[in-house]
């Protein structure tokens, strides 16, 4: 005998199917900048940084040399905190190469792979003494020949030192020119030949600036903070970040 509708078992619900979720920072591939984003990308971080410095401390191209040096896979904070007695006792290659690989040692333990950076600033400083007289070349192959010294470390000293339209590309600049548009590249020489061509020579020195500490500060690895970037509007990045949500206050 059929079962009329109110003596049939219910059913169980049937399952809703799942929210899809955002794609993750990053899934979505960021279009190449126009010629007039990258122009206008880079106005926007000047008018908020007209004067960009580095911000690692330093007196000239041997204590810029040295700290950079030191900075590789570490912060410029932790290099600045390291410099402060390391440069008060040796400023100079002379007194860096005299005051050997565990005087300097003594004062960078608290890098990371300081023994191998103690080794490397002291003998860059006796190659400097023995070869250029001490002091830091103004060329690039003669840069990259001193210990511990590619072609990133040449690239700082050369600009901000001299003065020269290079680019250097470190993790920060690397994200920001992926992910902003304004250079991609796959690694890291094809993104420094990428924003040597797009970038204005005129602005390559600050952009250097601008791209570090914008990767550094706003434009992060993990979370970047697009709700506050000046540059937002110019930027390419598809799935730009929104700002936190506010907390409601407490009762």
């Amino acid at each position: 005998m059929p079962q009329d509708d109110a003596s049939r078992p219910a059913r169980p619900p049937r399952k809703q199917p799942a929210a899809r979720r955002p794609p993750p920072a990053g899934a979505r591939k960021t279009p190449r900048m126009t010629h007039a984003q990258v122009l206008g990308f880079l106005d926007a971080l000047a008018q908020a940084n007209p004067d960009p410095r580095s911000e690692l401390v330093y007196a000239d191209p041997f204590t810029l040399l040295v700290a950079v040096v030191l900075s590789a896979q570490a912060t410029d904070a932790s290099v600045n905190k390291a410099t402060v007695g390391l440069f008060r006792e040796a400023a100079t290659p002379q007194a860096m190469a005299a005051l050997g690989e565990d005087g300097v040692a003594r004062h960078i333990r608290t890098i990371g792979l300081w023994q191998n950076k103690a080794k490397n600033v002291v003998e860059l400083s006796r190659r400097l003494v023995a070869e250029h007289g001490g002091q830091v070349p103004h060329d690039r192959a003669a840069l990259e020949a001193l210990p511990g010294v590619g072609r990133k470390t040449a690239n700082v000293v050369l600009n901000v030192a001299f003065g020269e339209p290079t680019m250097a590309v470190d993790t920060h600049v690397f994200r920001v020119a992926n992910r902003t548009g304004i250079a991609p590249g796959k690694n890291v020489r094809a993104v420094e030949d990428a924003l040597v061509a797009r970038v204005p020579p005129a602005l390559l020195g600050r952009a250097h600036h601008w791209l570090i500490l914008h990767g550094r500060h706003v434009c992060k690895a993990r979370a970047p903070e697009c709700w506050r970037c000046v540059a937002a509007a110019w930027c390419r990045f598809p799935d730009k970040a929104a700002p936190p949500a506010r907390k409601p206050p407490r009762g």
